[in-house]
């Protein structure tokens, strides 16, 4: 189609409340009628029922007083549907690569499934030393932080009902078998924002997990990176990987609508 055709179709009052939209930010988050027309290099009579309009679809609120117009929460709406139609591990594949390359250790993005992870997205480590999964494994969530965290944010009726009738298998000696014990530790886990495990389910792996929430405040997944105990030492996890993980997974919870 040509570019002449093309403009044919073009529906100049959409374009128009498009960009009327995109005028505010941080820097400018009221702007009037005329400052609004003088950024569109229109006539004020322009962008009056533009601006109207949006008004009553409940995009812009005008001040009574000032007259000036800012946005309204309704225009995240216009995100969230747009991030609706990505996948989370597309939207957190970028941000587990430079979790990796901030921490050297692998990172994975899993979820929670009864009373197992299973592994949707990764960003495995260089070297031999890796901790490197395969996507759609299967872990026992009481065993790995991932799950520990996801876990823990869980309704306390839903928590009972993955425990009930749980088995919690040691896979080493530090594994968590006591049902009470394990209770305690996630209710500290949920306190403190994030999960840690030291050799609880491999002898040497440690690793540490924090919790991805919907814009309704509920858990839907988990983040986490992982490495031998060589790699993790005590100073390591403390100033840069427990921090490291809760700043990525504030930033995936924003994206998918959360608000602290």
């Amino acid at each position: 189609m040509a570019k002449e055709e093309k403009e044919r179709y073009n529906a100049n009052a959409l374009v128009r409340g498009l960009e009327i939209l995109k005028l505010f930010n941080e820097e400018r988050p009221t702007l009037s009628l005329v400052e609004i027309a003088k950024e569109l290099e229109v006539s004020r009579t322009v962008p009056f029922r533009l601006l109207y309009t949006l008004q009553s679809l409940g995009y812009l609120h005008q001040d009574e007083n000032t007259k000036r117009y800012s946005l309204t929460p309704k225009v995240l709406e216009l995100g969230f549907s747009f991030l609706s139609t990505l996948k989370l591990p597309e939207i957190a594949q970028p941000y587990m690569e430079k979790l990796r390359d901030e921490t050297g250790a692998s990172c994975h993005l899993s979820i929670l499934d009864g009373n197992e992870v299973v592994y949707v997205g990764s960003a495995p480590a260089r070297g031999v030393s890796a901790v490197t999964v395969n996507i759609g494994l299967r872990l026992p969530a009481h065993a790995v932080a991932n799950g520990k965290v996801q876990l823990a944010y869980q309704p306390q009726e839903r928590l009972s009902q993955i425990l009930y009738g749980s088995n919690l298998k040691p896979f080493t000696e530090r594994t968590q078998t006591d049902f009470v014990d394990f209770q305690h530790e996630l209710a500290m886990i949920r306190e403190q924002g994030y999960a840690m495990t030291k050799g609880e389910l491999h002898q040497g792996i440690q690793s540490v997990a924090a919790p991805i929430f919907d814009r309704s405040g509920k858990v839907m997944a988990s983040i986490n990176v992982v490495a031998n105990e060589t790699i993790f030492h005590s100073e390591f996890i403390e100033k840069v990987a427990i921090p490291k993980v809760l700043e990525t997974s504030q930033i995936l919870s924003g994206f998918l609508g959360f608000h602290a």
